[in-house]
């Protein structure tokens, strides 16, 4: 089901595409492929909203977080907004400091996606990026297909270029598995599948090295609540390099919802929400600091600079294609 969810400060019609499959429902809006709410029953049959969002177009545009939002071209940071391929360097806009990220002043979060299709259960978003846009090379034809199944969501990304670039798409849902605005998420338990983690180093940009999460709080191969660590070292922000398809698992105790992460990307970030600005999100909810917790399936911050990590190029007539599921279940 599609219907008007508003427009934005310039006039724009935006969309909310409905979809249910057994017991879940979420809605997804054209103006930045948001995911801006998804219901899952939890252990006493309630339906809980486990997304953060906004009520309107406008907060949106205007307020923080790139809540439930596609990401790109290019996820996370690029040091210097500058990146080099075969030879020729390009200029990206630098919108965090001196440094570019998610995609720039006008990044994919910030566009209008067009609906290719949709069905009860799924709907297909496309975009199309002009060479030049944000300083990247190639016209890019983008397309994200969200499929609700009875026990999770699946994002489908996939994109063209007819240029040589980079591409680097995921998606900035914060979840909270106790409900959106139910409080923090350091109760919450989390199993992130991987023993090495990018070492971050001033602006938190990756210093190239590769270093194992033993012995470090980085080490969550085991769940854990992970309250404690965040409290004595600020909360994560770190990227994990992944060698299985099972990234990561997450509870939120108060419900009994269990999030399984499977993808097929090289790395996921994780992200408990440390600068998330106090403010009143939908349905009246208050969120600030660790309201949610993001887990964004992608490639190596900086990788484009790093030619240690995964690469992240998309070669004239290649296909980017990746794959990336949120699974439900109760305990």
């Amino acid at each position: 089901m599609r219907t008007s969810f508003g427009k934005t400060s310039e006039g724009a019609e935006v969309e909310m595409v409905f979809l249910e499959k057994g017991d879940l429902s979420c809605g997804i809006l054209t103006y930045g492929g948001v995911l801006q709410n998804l219901y899952v029953p939890d252990s006493s049959g309630f339906d809980v909203d486990v997304v953060l969002g906004y009520e309107n177009v406008i907060d949106y545009e205007t307020r923080s977080g790139r809540m439930g939002a596609i990401i790109g071209r290019f996820a996370n940071r690029i040091a210097e907004g500058r990146f080099e391929l075969d030879g020729k360097t390009y200029e990206l806009s630098r919108n965090r400091g001196p440094d570019h990220i998610h995609g720039g002043n006008k990044g994919f979060d910030k566009r209008i996606w067009n609906i290719e299709g949709s069905s009860e259960s799924s709907v297909t978003l496309s975009l199309q990026s002009a060479d030049g846009e944000e300083g990247y090379p190639g016209n890019m034809d983008v397309r994200v297909k969200y499929t609700l199944g009875d026990s999770g969501l699946t994002m489908d990304y996939l994109a063209h270029s007819d240029r040589d670039t980079v591409c680097n798409l995921t998606n900035h849902s914060y979840f909270n598995l106790n409900g959106h605005g139910n409080g923090t998420v350091e109760d919450h338990h989390v199993m992130i599948n991987s023993d090495r983690h990018t070492v971050f180093g001033g602006r938190s940009l990756p210093t190239g090295e590769i270093a194992s999460v033993e012995g470090t709080p980085l080490d969550l191969r085991e769940p854990r609540a992970i309250g404690t660590r965040m409290r004595r070292y600020g909360g994560f922000d770190n990227n994990y390099l992944l060698d299985d398809i099972m990234a990561a698992k997450v509870k939120g105790p108060k419900t009994g919802i269990e999030m399984d992460v499977v993808t097929d990307c090289p790395a996921i970030q994780f992200y408990t929400a440390n600068g998330l600005k106090e403010m009143e999100g939908k349905d009246g909810a208050r969120y600030g600091k660790w309201s949610g917790l993001c887990l964004e399936t992608q490639y190596c911050p900086d990788s484009p600079n790093h030619p240690e990590f995964p690469s992240a190029v998309l070669r004239k007539g290649d296909e980017y294609r990746h794959r990336t599921s949120y699974i439900f279940n109760l305990e």
